[in-house]
């Protein structure tokens, strides 16, 4: 008897990156026409929030099995001349509440409701059913998941993308799509640890809170696919539940639209759907985090119960700002901690009573494991008893010249900047 020798079937990196790229076009079984995408959205009991876009693609690859080079090639091009509805209106349902909204000139569209009653399920995740008005299209229909935490929720986490969770410039979109699906490790793309100290903050000090994370970057909406499997190919919770940018490229504007205020006004409107919960924020010193964190601490007072900012930047110019962030923080009686390593946030949250000791282990774990058994860098405490003795520190230069001393690698150093106080 002849025996078939077996062949272990190889994909490409190429075959990866053209497999995600056409995800988006792959509904309605090749068929073309009208088409309601829905964003993960949040929520509370009081009011929940949700995006999505309206766009009309063109139809092909029907007849062709999902999965298929061939399917996946003409689902990329049907995506690629994909554009959206202008003005388009739609109804959403969400638990008796009913609400049309118009989207605005590129198709993107943002629903704002408040739940009419309480859910009796427990279930973390919650339907919102979507239909397009007008234009009229049949079939014009899609459910949106948002997603309200428990009432063991004990906090609220925002996060920024890039720099902070992933190894990227925050313009240098290019480069993320390249390590993520062409290098051999995808593992390599995240920060040590971050994966398994965000899951950490997600389950809380108990274990069992179902803390809601949420994350925020100036990127377009038409990386969401490729961030979402980052996100999954990494276990990073919820979801994940991502707000970017409407960038709206046209002829009469062919770049980016400023960015200005984008992340801050998010920012305000999760800061009011959770009216009752504190926040942590982690972002890094490289962009506008410490700034625009400056300003959430002075707006609301009380809101804030860490802020942690992965310290990537030596520029002196950020240092002023990292100062100016300093000086609200403890004037608003929080902590800010400045880290080059994702397990120094972790120590400082475990050490606060936000997760739980018995996490560390995994967190340095996940490290040693993406970075192999690299020295942990010392933390420096600007720790006084008083808020006024903790300002007069940082009035003497005392940040500034912690951040200027030199470290093993050459890496920022380890800051903890707070007042002696009980969470």
């Amino acid at each position: 008897m002849r025996v078939r020798k077996q062949h272990s079937v190889t994909v490409t990196p190429f075959r990866r990156a053209l497999h995600l790229l056409a995800r988006p076009a792959r509904g309605h079984k090749g068929r073309g026409g009208i088409v309601i995408q829905s964003y993960r959205g949040y929520g509370s009991e009081e009011k929940v929030f949700l995006m999505g876009r309206v766009f009309r693609q063109t139809g092909g690859g029907a007849g062709l099995r999902r999965g298929t080079v061939t399917r996946d090639i003409i689902d990329f091009i049907r995506r690629a001349l994909r554009w959206g509805v202008g003005h388009a209106v739609l109804e959403a349902q969400f638990r008796g509440d009913v609400q049309r909204v118009r989207a605005d000139r590129n198709g993107y569209f943002r629903v704002r409701m408040m739940p009419a009653y309480r859910a009796a399920s427990s279930r973390l995740w919650h339907s919102m059913d979507l239909r397009l008005i007008w234009p009229d299209f049949p079939d014009s229909t899609t459910k949106g998941a948002v997603f309200m935490p428990p009432r063991t929720a004990r906090f609220v986490v925002i996060s920024d993308i890039d720099d902070t969770v992933i190894f990227t410039g925050v313009a240098n979109k290019v480069m993320m799509m390249w390590r993520m699906l062409f290098q051999k490790a995808p593992k390599r793309i995240a920060f040590p640890g971050v994966a398994a100290f965000y899951r950490a903050l997600h389950r809380g000090a108990s274990g069992e809170e179902m803390n809601p994370l949420l994350y925020v970057s100036r990127g377009p909406w038409a990386i969401y696919e490729v961030l979402a499997e980052f996100f999954n190919l990494h276990r990073i919770p919820i979801g994940p539940i991502l707000f970017l940018r409407e960038w709206g490229l046209t002829l009469q504007q062919p770049f980016p639209p400023s960015s200005k205020d984008h992340k801050l006004n998010l920012i305000r409107g999760m800061l009011d759907i959770y009216k009752e919960l504190p926040f942590i924020l982690i972002g890094d010193s490289g962009q506008l985090d410490p700034e625009i964190y400056a300003r959430i601490v002075r707006e609301h007072p009380g809101r804030v119960m860490a802020i942690y900012i992965r310290n990537v930047s030596r520029d002196p110019n950020r240092r002023k700002a990292i100062e100016g962030l300093a000086r609200r923080v403890i004037e608003a009686g929080t902590s800010l901690v400045l880290a080059s390593d994702t397990f120094s946030m972790a120590s400082h949250a475990a050490d606060h009573g936000i997760i739980g000791f018995g996490d560390l282990p995994e967190i340095l774990g996940e490290r040693v494991e993406q970075e192999g058994e690299a020295m942990l860098q010392p933390t420096h405490q600007i720790k006084p008893s008083r808020p006024g003795e903790t300002l007069e520190a940082i009035e003497k230069d005392e940040l500034e010249e912690t951040l200027l001393q030199e470290t093993a690698g050459n890496t920022p150093p380890n800051v903890v900047v707070e007042t002696k106080r009980d969470y």
